[in-house]
């Protein structure tokens, strides 16, 4: 949602929204059903900014609330901008969102090993209060002062996987599990949120998964996916099977901070069962579907 750093403003995230949603018109034109998931990093860290500058005032913002907040947030300027450009071409369906739950195991390795750096930066004294006051796990990142680390535990279920398949199948675009969805634990029919980060390409695979559907879309910021992205040697890959991606994947060629999780994503899509992946920069979304640009990850070429 964030095209310049420079640009950060809810107006400026909306104008991003309004150019990526505008190209999704011909997938709906040509009857897919579509449920959009998005990522809300940048959005997490300002709530959380804004928490801190107002925590001797008001109590701290929990983690599972502030990506409730987003997932309302985005989810709204997607469901605003994309209801209106339907209605701008002249196509009745309505566009919902649904704040969604995903369910983790609290005994998840990543919860004894926070790596995943959220918020904003602190001093040595500050994160001291903070681990001593609230049991937040800080760290030094970089050289640039402390943060906070969360886990990114793995996605187990889709708490509402049953309504955005209703939905889904009347006919109403869905925009569902937004960052990941919001981390909770089941114990006894009970769910309760969590501080972690789920990452938001596996929980887009689960959900593709459990809803049934063929083709899953991975929108992202380079037209294709690369091997030896960055160096002389680029090459870009058009289509690829799964045994390959595995290869690739396993080889590094894929890192955990870019498209490793994309990558990931695809292959556990594919082994449950899904038809197809694309990996596709989002004005390019239309021309992917027709084999015209990004990178096509298939069970077998």
């Amino acid at each position: 949602m964030i095209a310049d750093p420079a640009k950060i403003s809810f107006t400026d995230q909306y104008e991003t929204v309004k150019a990526t949603v505008s190209n999704l018109i011909d997938l709906i034109k040509s009857d897919y059903r579509l449920v959009i998931t998005h990522g809300n990093g940048p959005q997490v860290g300002f709530i959380l900014i804004r928490s801190h500058l107002a925590r001797n005032r008001l109590p701290e913002i929990p983690l599972d609330v502030a990506n409730a907040l987003t997932q309302a947030e985005i989810g709204y300027m997607i469901q605003s901008a994309l209801k209106n450009e339907l209605s701008r071409v002249n196509i009745k369906r309505e566009v919902v969102t649904i704040i969604t739950q995903v369910v983790v195991d609290k005994n998840d390795p990543g919860f004894k090993n926070p790596t995943k750096p959220i918020g904003p930066f602190y001093t040595k004294r500050e994160a001291t209060f903070l681990q001593k006051e609230l049991g937040w796990v800080c760290k030094e990142d970089a050289g640039r002062g402390f943060r906070r680390f969360v886990a990114s535990p793995e996605p187990l279920a889709i708490v509402e996987a049953q309504e955005i398949s209703s939905l889904l199948q009347s006919g109403v675009v869905v925009i569902a599990a937004g960052g990941g969805g919001i981390p909770v634990i089941k114990a006894k029919e009970q769910f309760s949120g969590i501080s972690a980060v789920i990452d938001k390409d596996l929980a887009s695979s689960l959900l593709a998964t459990t809803i049934g559907t063929e083709l899953l879309l991975i929108s992202t910021s380079v037209e294709k996916v690369y091997r030896n992205y960055n160096r002389p040697d680029v090459q870009p890959i058009d289509q690829m099977s799964l045994a390959e991606a595995r290869e690739l994947l396993r080889d590094g060629q894929f890192p955990a901070g870019s498209m490793g999780p994309k990558i990931e994503a695809a292959i556990r899509f594919i082994d449950k069962g899904g038809e197809l992946v694309i990996i596709a920069y989002p004005t390019k979304i239309a021309a992917a579907i027709k084999g015209e640009s990004g990178t096509r990850i298939v069970r077998k070429i």
